[in-house]
């Protein structure tokens, strides 16, 4: 994986000579280097640190939200005041380390990225490197009650041990694409939940990225409808029975909605499927020559493969799961996500129960990469929704609705579009 740092990080990196160079057992403390006024410190400003919702990169057991929830004009955004925690943590004696070698992975609660800092010091953001993505392999050399020591591209880097676990996680064991070889993928009758599909005779298919820049992650693009004779088919809404809790296609209080719908058709007649198609090739295209591994789940007019079936598929080959559709109002209100909705028994049934903060913070990431490249947003970005796909989603999934039945779907807008995905999707993964 490689990694871009700012000047500001390569001073921070000098800053912290005095923990990488000497005898690593500890780390010792920093004079704060302060950022030319031209010049952005590493994590302010910048919404990849942010999770599109002000959420800072997790570094301590209770991490705090950016004091504004994110900056919309892109402005670098006031350090947050220092809990008594890591006030604490800034003027206490230096850790000593036990010494280990072992392979840990990043865990946190919604999938957002951890801070990855030269020095132990959590008082400001001065001294964040770079950051390190939900279910990232890294190795650990030494270990702490609250930091660990880690080995990053040869140098020697801490994070916070509450978020690293020896634990492969389940994300990372079922979505790992290294065993699946590229091209076609069908639905494997064992995979979990691949019983509930009714229409799966089609298959996906899964590009290798050439790029220099491998990031051995693979983004599942899905462009929504397509699927002939969907519409007359239906799936259970939910793995355990029971009923939809919000409205949308199907009403709440339904136990099974169409297995895939047919689509809206935009105000000049064009259908939804057609345009979905053409967001998901060019999305594919950016997506491989920055260094992201692609599954296709279409790439023609009609593919047979029910909601159920492609969800499954993109939890057993992909790292994240997004569903590219236009809404079927007709004011041009922007582009918004489908959130999970806050009703507790949904959110209390599996898989939700395990993912849905991935789901929540992935399409918050994007919204906040499509409003970096000028789309227009409606309203927070996010709406309540009961869907089939983050019903059985077990990896990070959302649908992103790219705008409506009005909305401008030229070929510009679709390069529009497909870099602001791109920008989100790099802001999730820590990139």
């Amino acid at each position: 994986m490689r990694r871009t740092m700012t000047k500001m990080g390569l001073a921070v990196l000098c800053a912290g000579a005095l923990c990488t160079s000497g005898a690593l057992s500890a780390c010792g403390t920093y004079k704060p280097v302060e950022a030319a006024s031209d010049q952005t410190a590493v994590g302010d400003g910048q919404n990849r640190a942010d999770g599109g919702d002000g959420q800072a990169a997790a570094d301590s057991g209770d991490s705090q939200a950016a004091a504004d929830g994110g900056q919309a004009d892109g402005n670098t955004q006031p350090t947050p005041e220092s809990s008594r925690n890591e006030a604490e943590l800034t003027t206490a004696k230096p850790p000593e380390f036990d010494e280990v070698d072992e392979t840990v992975y990043v865990k946190t609660a919604d999938g957002t990225p951890v801070n990855v800092r030269s020095s132990c010091n959590k008082q400001n953001n001065s001294n964040v490197v770079t950051t390190a993505g939900a279910g990232e392999e890294l190795k650990r050399t030494g270990i702490s009650e609250e930091w660990s020591r880690i080995v990053m591209d040869g140098q020697v880097y801490y994070v916070a041990t509450a978020f690293l676990t020896t634990e492969v996680p389940e994300t990372t064991a079922a979505s790992n694409s290294a065993n699946v070889e590229a091209g076609e993928v069908k639905l494997d009758a064992s995979w979990k939940y691949a019983d509930f599909s009714k229409i799966n005779s089609g298959a996906a298919k899964l590009y290798r990225s050439e790029a220099e820049n491998r990031k051995n992650k693979t983004i599942c693009v899905n462009a929504g409808h397509g699927t002939s004779g969907g519409s007359s088919v239906k799936t259970q809404c939910h793995p355990d029975g029971t009923p939809k809790v919000t409205g949308g296609t199907t009403s709440a209080g339904a136990t099974s909605a169409v297995a895939v719908s047919g689509g809206m058709t935009f105000s000049d007649g064009t259908p939804e499927a057609k345009v979905t198609l053409a967001m998901a090739l060019k999305l594919k295209d950016k997506l491989l020559a920055n260094g992201y591994d692609v599954l296709m789940i279409r790439e023609s007019d009609d593919v047979q493969l029910d909601n159920i079936a492609r969800t499954v598929i993109a939890n057993n080959t992909s790292d994240c799961h997004i569903a590219l559709h236009w809404d079927s109002t007709t004011n041009n209100k922007g582009a918004f996500y489908m959130s999970v909705p806050s009703n507790q028994s949904y959110r209390n049934m599996e898989p939700v129960k395990s993912h849905w903060e991935q789901h929540n913070a992935l399409g918050a990431s994007l919204v906040a990469g499509l409003k970096s490249a000028g789309v227009k947003i409606f309203s927070n970005g996010a709406m309540e929704m009961d869907l089939t796909q983050t019903s059985f989603s077990t990896i990070p999934s959302v649908d992103i609705e790219l705008g409506d039945k009005a909305s401008d779907h030229s070929s510009a807008t679709l390069d529009t579009l497909a870099d602001g995905l791109l920008a989100g999707i790099n802001q999730y993964f820590g990139y």
